[in-house]
């Protein structure tokens, strides 16, 4: 009875894990929604694994009940049954069929293994395959297109229905490259070069992020891989290689030079002019959020530039908290004019 009633106390519990889980679905951060062959292969043998497990529970269950059923001590039952030892069937049996079993999941994941260890170009568009540098940094993502001469921050953009190959470092600490709608994770360890491919098979934007404890804004180091058909893929890529053309608004004009003034320059590229000692800036306006996970509006992007400690704890961006109102607004209209999509 005690049993029952601890299992009913934690009845709410367990569904408000579902309902979340159901969230998690919607920000496309689950595995349980594949959207690439990587993360269908994970998906499919994930399955597959449960119904073996969900096999070998029914099978054991049941046996377990028929003997309680069948074998129970019932009333006039004094004496001890016969004691039988060893039963060579019995034992050949339950030797094959766990041996049956690891067979069921090893042909597939071996076969799965050499299928995710393939870092070939991809073979239908041969030297036209997206090759992507990863740096992992506390806490944010620079994606370096070096084939194509230049540098995005946070975002990562991809065509559609293409093998593209990511070669993975680490700047400072182990962080752990994590799409997974797309596939699985790989650790950037500092010094070392690791290698993944991930592959959209549909349009769409789809969250990642980093997987191995970094710091203490570990939860908050979040990225987006946007996949896009191969026409949209190109024509983005050539907004960021174009040079940046100057503000035409006045108040954007006054950005520019306030920008220029506290030396963002220094950490944050633009149009390949500056460095990448932070994320680079080219189409900052085109992006969701900023800092990884804060909604894009002037009033966070405000107190981003004030105190970002106190919205990302451990990152290295200075804090700019003597900026006045009008040269903040006049930067944040500068900011909004970094853009490299077509209007």
């Amino acid at each position: 009875m005690k049993l029952w009633k601890t299992a009913w106390r934690f009845l709410p519990l367990s569904l408000l894990v579902l309902v979340l889980t159901g969230c998690l679905g919607e920000t496309n951060l689950t595995a349980l929604d594949p959207k690439g062959p990587q993360s269908q292969w994970i998906f499919d043998n994930m399955l597959l694994s449960v119904y073996v497990m969900a096999f070998v529970t029914i099978v054991v269950f049941a046996i377990f009940f028929i003997i309680l059923a069948k074998y129970r001590r019932k009333p006039g039952d004094d004496e001890i049954p016969e004691q039988v030892h060893g039963n060579t069937a019995l034992e050949i049996t339950w030797t094959v069929i766990p041996i049956i079993l690891l067979a069921i999941l090893t042909v597939p994941t071996i076969t799965g293994t050499f299928m995710l260890a393939d870092k070939e170009p991809d073979p239908n568009v041969g030297e036209d395959t997206v090759r992507i540098k990863v740096t992992g940094h506390q806490f944010w993502w620079q994606f370096d297109y070096e084939e194509e001469g230049f540098t995005a921050g946070q975002e990562v953009y991809i065509p559609v229905g293409e093998k593209v190959l990511f070669e993975l470092h680490a700047q400072d600490v182990i962080h752990s490259f994590w799409v997974p709608a797309l596939g699985g994770k790989v650790d950037t360890i500092p010094g070392i070069t690791n290698n993944l491919w991930l592959q959209a098979d549909e349009p769409g934007v789809f969250k990642g992020k980093c997987a191995e404890l970094c710091g203490p804004a570990h939860a908050l180091m979040d990225f987006k891989v946007i996949a896009l058909e191969r026409d949209e893929y190109n024509a983005w890529v050539e907004g960021m290689q174009a040079e940046v053309a100057e503000p035409t608004e006045t108040l954007a004009q006054q950005g520019r030079a306030v920008f220029e003034a506290n030396s963002c320059i220094g950490c944050h590229a633009v149009g390949g002019v500056g460095t990448a000692a932070g994320p680079a800036l080219t189409n900052f306006a085109d992006r969701e959020v900023i800092a990884g996970y804060l909604e894009n509006t002037d009033e966070n992007l405000a107190a981003w530039i004030h105190n970002p400690e106190s919205l990302k704890q451990g990152n290295n961006m200075p804090a700019f908290p003597d900026i006045s109102d009008e040269d903040m607004e006049a930067l944040i209209a500068y900011l909004r004019s970094l853009s490299v999509k077509e209007d």
